[in-house]
């Protein structure tokens, strides 16, 4: 499991980048499922117009990016898709990292009955609604620990390390009213990962 001072690291796209390669976990109703993350995008508070906490504006939904990373930050797009987040940095910095897709790993099965698909193939797991399903993420799970051994959802370090050459750096998805923040190149792949979304 990762420990809390990889979170509570101020620098949000180093953690966005150093996420990539972990392992994001789901333990419901007995069955574990897991995913090697293969791409991220960084949101900081407050001066990220794409961010949620733009201003450090606080609201219902977005109180829990104002927790001291480690926290999960999901909210509903689209009123369809349950989207997870990593919350980081110190209380009060209200930064996050969107995880927007993972290479599935663990109980293939039960991600594929989820989804329902019959064999795997990226959209799978690629896009951050599809991974969410595919690992029982829902919105209610918003604002539980990463940290905490009782947690369901868990990240881990399965010793796998990402070289800075091997990422793919891009402007982040569907952030074209953020003005000039549309075009930080926040959002970070693993080059040649076919679990990735398409590019834009």
């Amino acid at each position: 499991m990762l420990p809390a001072h990889f979170y509570t690291r101020p620098d949000v796209v180093q953690v966005a980048k150093d996420l990539l390669g972990k392992y994001l976990v789901t333990y419901f109703d007995g069955q574990l499922t897991a995913g090697k993350i293969v791409e991220t995008e960084a949101y900081r508070a407050p001066d990220d117009r794409a961010c949620h906490a733009f201003g450090n504006r606080r609201t219902a939904r977005t109180e829990v990016m104002f927790a001291e990373g480690g926290q999960a930050y999901i909210y509903l797009c689209y009123g369809i898709h349950h989207l997870f987040n990593v919350v980081t940095g110190e209380e009060g910095m209200a930064h996050a990292v969107l995880v927007r897709a993972v290479e599935p790993i663990d109980n293939v099965e039960l991600m594929l009955e989820r989804r329902s698909m019959s064999s795997p193939a990226p959209k799978l797991t690629a896009g951050p609604g599809a991974l969410s399903q595919a690992l029982g993420i829902r919105t209610r799970h918003s604002g539980i620990s990463l940290l905490d051994p009782g947690s369901p959802i868990w990240l881990e370090d399965r010793g796998e390390v990402v070289m800075e050459e091997n990422i793919v750096a891009s402007p982040r998805v569907g952030v074209g009213f953020a003005g000039e923040c549309a075009l930080w190149p926040w959002r970070f792949r693993i080059a040649g990962s076919p679990w990735t979304s398409p590019a834009k």
